[in-house]
């Protein structure tokens, strides 16, 4: 099913231009999943971004997708859950953050692994791929505790003002 779907929301702090690609038939995404990847992303852009103008794309795809481009351009043959592309692209107030590709299949294998709701590892993995767009890495220990620190801080965040707005 390959829709996409251009969204504007505007923060207090930024505007952002968000881009859904659905490109995979394996696991259909709700529109609930869907509403929850733009709340999500509306809510992490202006805490990680200064720039008033922020654009980002999600792509969702199939294991063989992803694993062609993560073939071409990490050189590592395999399946994996996501892949994060930043294009760090800044002219005045503008920004283009980059795209985040996220293996649907590979979400719900991890989630059932670890014991958690498929919504919970899409809103986590979605948080780690957009905090590598902005630099966040997990190549060294030190660099990993950082990430995964900023991941926990957005993470409680979101699912606080998920929790106040029911």
């Amino acid at each position: 099913m390959n829709r996409i779907r251009r969204i504007k929301r505007t923060s207090p702090m930024t505007e952002l231009s968000l881009y859904m690609d659905d490109r995979q038939e394996t696991i259909a995404l709700s529109d609930e999943d869907r509403e929850l990847i733009e709340k999500l992303i509306s809510f992490v852009v202006p805490k990680i971004a200064e720039e008033a103008e922020v654009e980002v794309s999600v792509s969702f795809v199939e294991d063989e997708e992803i694993r062609r481009l993560n073939r071409d351009f990490r050189g590592v043959d395999k399946t994996t859950d996501v892949l994060s592309f930043p294009m760090d692209e800044a002219y005045g107030d503008y920004r283009n953050l980059g795209d985040v590709i996220i293996n649907t299949r590979k979400v719900q294998e991890q989630a059932e692994d670890f014991g958690h709701g498929y919504r919970r590892e899409l809103t986590y993995l979605t948080v780690h791929s957009l905090l590598h767009l902005v630099g966040y890495d997990h190549e060294e220990p030190d660099e990993k505790a950082a990430m995964r620190e900023m991941e926990e801080k957005l993470l409680a965040a979101f699912e606080g003002e998920e929790y106040e707005a029911r």
